[in-house]
């Protein structure tokens, strides 16, 4: 096997002198375009660039008039995005979530700038009798739902040698059990009432290939996943869709104080996110407004990943060669370099 930045194939070279020394000059070559292209991509990926983050609310207006959302986590961060969004658009919101005040706080400015009444209402998802009083104070005040977007999560990085059986329940609770909570409870009325709703989860890409240091959170969450697809097949015949996001890194406040207080994990994020940048909330707004609508009413059972591309990079097993890429823009003269490894790997091959 050729290794650029090891020992192991100039050792096996040491009987060709010639070409000892030319991997020798090749691979310090390397090291030093490598160097250069981590300074740049350490400064920020120039393909960002081509990758701006659109601004402002994507359907047209009214696309949600006298119709009512349910947000769960509506308070903060992607909650209070998609909440923001949906008002802006007509819709009559009700945000949930246990810290009324916050509640109370969002839902007062995101009315003053939308000019659409936003309504709150204390809930936690973990208790299904707590969810089932919400569900009547809803009732009350707008009547049931057509749209419900179950955003409500918890998570915390823990080695899961040092997991707690409570660490675990804590998770499990708030984002498996909540969500089945939350839709049961609503799916089963609106069943009832022969009203049809689209439901939304929000989600995460670990969920798909799980994750070391999250492993309540990967597992709740491919629980959510498995809980919407499941209904989308059983559920459609009432009216009723399912579909989920799972978002890569966005930056919100909420999250990344939780799991990166020091910053030190998101340039490592950014590096390895082909478009160069991490993703903002409004963009995951305007993508659940879409899959919300009734533009997206043939769209159900269905999983959209939103990640700039970042699980596609980390999955592919040469993906990492991209850093010779990089290299080549800079050096585009020692093409001859990857032509000449190629060749002298298959003679190995062929030798050994």
């Amino acid at each position: 096997m050729i290794r650029i930045k090891g020992e192991q194939v100039l050792n096996n070279m040491a009987v060709f002198p010639r070409g000892a020394k030319l991997f020798s000059a090749m691979r310090t070559s390397l090291h030093r375009s490598w160097l250069h292209s981590s300074a740049v991509l350490q400064s920020g990926p120039p393909q960002s660039a081509f990758f701006p983050p659109a601004e402002g609310v994507m359907l047209p207006t009214g696309t949600f008039k006298d119709r009512v959302a349910f947000i769960t986590g509506g308070g903060t961060g992607l909650g209070r995005a998609m909440t923001t969004t949906l008002s802006q658009l007509g819709a009559q919101c009700v945000i949930a979530s246990r810290k009324l005040d916050v509640l109370q706080q969002t839902a007062e400015e995101i009315s003053s700038q939308t000019g659409n009444k936003v309504h709150v209402v204390q809930c936690d998802v973990k208790d299904p009798e707590a969810v089932s009083r919400c569900v009547d104070q809803m009732e009350s005040l707008t009547g049931l739902p057509d749209v419900i977007i179950n955003n409500a999560a918890g998570n915390f990085v823990c080695p899961s040698e040092r997991l707690s059986p409570n660490g675990w329940k804590s998770i499990t609770d708030i984002v498996l059990n909540g969500t089945a909570f939350v839709t049961l409870e609503l799916g089963k009325r609106l069943i009832q009432s022969q009203k049809g709703a689209s439901f939304l989860a929000i989600t995460t890409i670990y969920a798909e290939s799980g994750s070391g240091f999250v492993v309540p959170s990967a597992s709740a969450k491919a629980g959510v996943e498995a809980l919407y697809k499941s209904l989308a097949a059983e559920w459609g015949r009432y009216g009723h869709r399912f579909n989920i996001i799972q978002p890569g890194p966005i930056r919100t406040k909420g999250a990344f104080s939780r799991l990166d207080p020091t910053g030190a994990f998101e340039k490592a994020m950014i590096g390895r996110i082909p478009t160069g940048r991490l993703g903002t909330p409004s963009e995951i707004a305007n993508l659940a407004a879409y899959m919300s609508s009734n533009y997206a009413t043939w769209m159900s059972g269905a999983v959209v990943r939103f990640d700039g591309g970042e699980y596609v990079s980390m999955a592919g097993e040469f993906n990492e060669l991209r850093r010779v890429s990089v290299t080549l823009k800079y050096f585009p003269s020692e093409t001859w370099i990857i032509t000449w490894l190629h060749k002298f790997s298959e003679s190995m091959r062929k030798t050994f």
